[in-house]
């Protein structure tokens, strides 16, 4: 809120555009966009207006899942940086994976048993699809750091809390691990509060980056690492420099990524542009322009990286060869390249989904099945809901959600109950 703002003036103001966007879906202008915007997808998951988060790793399977998760690494970080203000101003913290799973949630004793009633705990599912409008929720969606005041929250339970959440990326690949967020009263509603968080994560940022640092000498190569998975755009990281490639740079790089023997000019036009006529100069630009910002990274006759690299997409098939589903859905941050028609980038994307998917089905573990089914990329799969459903113990309390998705899709399918998917 902006100085000298009253917070009870501006929570009537927002509480009456959520009941008018909850009875019309038209957004009125108490709401910020960054907050309408979270309003529409959370009404598009159809989250319960006075529903609170379901509980997604019970006690034994979050001790496990929390104690090898990256962000353990940096928990004392975050009781430094965090805790004390939390206990002393009566707030609480909390730190969530990429998926919006409460990882840890610590702070002022009375505000924890008070958290508890809306489901605020270590293990519940705080990501928009499942709780709504809420920070650490939108800040994952969003991909910046977020402050959701009071009714700005889309369920009603969570409604007398204010929080402020960033995500936290790995340093190196970009890839997102997870938010850390501060919740309490009114008075969190101030941009120290959200500058804070921010603080916060990009330190926890700084620290994995220097628990990753090669111990060699300095004029050790760290190597080179290409994270494709998920983006439309590839992030390449080499000595040292994050560089952001273009589509057709991003596409050119995977492919010498996955062929490190090397490609002829003429396999990779056909890599590229499959089998329509392309003037040889059109390639080489392109090549020049690359070898531009990647310097001798990049090598010619044949075309080829002259380093090691390490690339998510090979990781991810290496894991699934080695038996590790777990890993390779880990690593797994979506389809390669999504919107590039490179017929060589498509025929990698679909190899490695068609084998992770597999992977996943032949598994019959129930957390494998509902990341697969809860990603973007899975909500439409029938199959893999079905499956969770057999896997699901019979007094689950998903359930009954996960039939009811697998019943909406079979609608939409136009499949009669019962079948599954071909």
């Amino acid at each position: 809120m902006t100085p000298g703002t009253d917070p009870a003036d501006r929570s009537r103001a927002v509480h009456a555009g959520w009941e008018q966007f909850l009875a019309h879906g038209a957004v009125t202008p108490s709401v910020r966009p960054v907050v309408a915007d979270s309003w529409r997808r959370s009404a598009d998951a159809r989250v319960a207006r006075d529903g609170v988060a379901p509980i997604a790793l019970e006690a034994g399977d979050l001790e496990a899942y929390r104690s090898e998760h990256p962000l353990a690494r940096v928990l004392p970080l975050f009781r430094e940086l965090l805790g004390a203000v939390a206990h002393d101003g009566a707030h609480l913290f909390a730190v969530c994976d990429e998926l919006g799973r409460m990882l840890w949630v610590e702070g002022h004793r009375g505000e924890l048993r008070r958290a508890e009633r809306m489901n605020f705990v270590a293990g519940a599912r705080w990501d928009e699809r499942h709780a709504g409008t809420n920070a650490p929720g939108t800040a994952l969606t969003v991909g910046h750091p977020v402050q959701i005041f009071s009714t700005e929250h889309f369920s009603r339970p969570v409604q007398p809390w204010t929080c402020a959440a960033a995500p936290v990326r790995d340093p190196y690949t970009g890839r997102l691990l997870g938010a850390v967020d501060i919740t309490g009263g009114d008075h969190l509603a101030a941009p120290h509060s959200l500058a804070l968080v921010q603080a916060t994560a990009r330190a926890a940022e700084a620290q994995l980056a220097a628990l990753d640092r090669p111990t060699t000498s300095a004029d050790t190569d760290p190597g080179v690492s290409v994270s494709a998975l998920g983006r439309d755009e590839a992030l390449l990281v080499t000595q040292g420099r994050r560089l952001r490639l273009s589509r057709r740079h991003s596409e050119i790089v995977v492919l010498l990524a996955c062929h490190p023997d090397g490609l002829t000019g003429d396999r990779l036009a056909t890599l590229l542009y499959g089998e329509r006529t392309v003037d040889p100069v059109t390639l080489r630009a392109e090549l020049s322009r690359l070898r531009r910002r990647v310097g001798p990274l990049l090598g010619s006759r044949p075309y080829r990286l002259c380093a090691p690299v390490r690339c998510d997409v090979l990781t991810a098939a290496d894991q699934l060869t080695a038996g590790c589903p777990h890993t390779a859905l880990r690593t797994y941050q979506g389809p390669l390249l999504p919107l590039s028609e490179a017929p060589g980038i498509r025929r990698l994307r679909a190899v490695l989904d068609d084998r992770l998917r597999r992977a996943v089905l032949a598994s019959g573990d129930a957390e494998l099945l509902r990341r697969w089914a809860e990603a973007p990329w899975g909500e439409g799969d029938l199959e893999v809901r079905e499956a969770l459903l057999a896997a699901l113990p019979a007094h689950s309390l998903d359930r009954a959600s996960v039939a009811r998705g697998a019943q909406r899709l079979r609608l939409a399918y136009g499949l009669p109950d019962g079948d599954l998917a071909g």
